[in-house]
């Protein structure tokens, strides 16, 4: 689904030159969770709007379906650390707003809109005005606005990194029973590396700028994961193994 050659990418600032990411080699494949954890500004934002088209890459190549990304890439869904709805319109009207801005006939979404929103428990809300809902509730219309055109891929930027600690853990168990329910291929942005281990088939481990992945770690549990699952011995183990990489880096120090 997503090829990732060689790729690096720098910033001309007032300071000089920023090298953000550097030597990125990643290969995902269709239907795989795959989250980037890393220090703040080692170029995971960088990486994820690399992947979409938002951000032209210095060096190297993306690819997603196939497809060379060389400009902003449409057949995808993304989710910001912000909800970023239209407080002027209802939370049917944000979902629908990303079809009208493709020049699609919006009514032709509406059932799907609608179901979309039952799958991540805001049926009824659908003539709710953003100010109305909650902060979980608010990411949920947008991940549902992400998916209303059906993309392969969701990309997701720290969704839930502003959310409360309960609503983020049930925010986590909601998002992937819908990844399971629609087959996307995630790659999804995240400080928490609980978050990370809980979401992910794979975890890839970033260093500080300029960003490079350490580490490419996949993640296995048996049976389905619920939030018991983080209690357990084979959990810990999984999060240990990412924290002893940022202990040996220099990232995290006990002392």
């Amino acid at each position: 689904m997503i090829r990732i050659k060689n790729l690096g990418k720098t910033f001309t600032t007032a300071d000089g030159i920023v090298i953000a990411l550097e030597n990125i080699d990643i290969a995902i494949e269709e239907g795989q969770f795959v989250s980037v954890v890393g220090p703040s500004g080692c170029g995971k934002s960088t990486l994820l709007m690399c992947v979409a088209g938002l951000i032209e890459a210095s060096a190297g190549s993306v690819t997603v379906a196939s497809t060379r990304v060389t400009g902003p890439f449409t057949q995808v869904g993304i989710v910001f650390q912000e909800a970023l709805l239209l407080d002027w319109r209802t939370v049917l009207g944000n979902v629908l707003f990303q079809i009208e801005m493709r020049g699609l006939d919006p009514k032709a979404y509406e059932s799907r809109a609608r179901e979309l929103l039952d799958r991540v428990g805001l049926g009824g809300f659908e003539r709710k005005s953003p100010w109305e809902l909650s902060g979980g509730m608010r990411q949920r219309v947008a991940i549902c606005r992400a998916l209303i055109h059906d993309p392969p891929l969701l990309l997701m930027d720290e969704p839930f990194g502003a959310l409360d600690t309960l609503t983020r853990d049930q925010m986590n168990v909601d998002l992937l029973r819908l990844c399971a329910e629609t087959g996307k291929t995630a790659l999804f942005v995240t400080h928490s590396i609980a978050e990370a281990v809980f979401l992910s088939n794979r975890v890839l481990v970033m260093t500080p700028r300029p960003g490079r992945v350490i580490a490419d770690l996949p993640i296995a549990f048996a049976g389905a994961r619920r939030l018991s699952l983080r209690t357990t011995p084979q959990f810990a183990e999984q999060e240990s193994r990412i924290y002893s990489i940022f202990r040996n880096i220099g990232v995290l120090r006990d002392e």
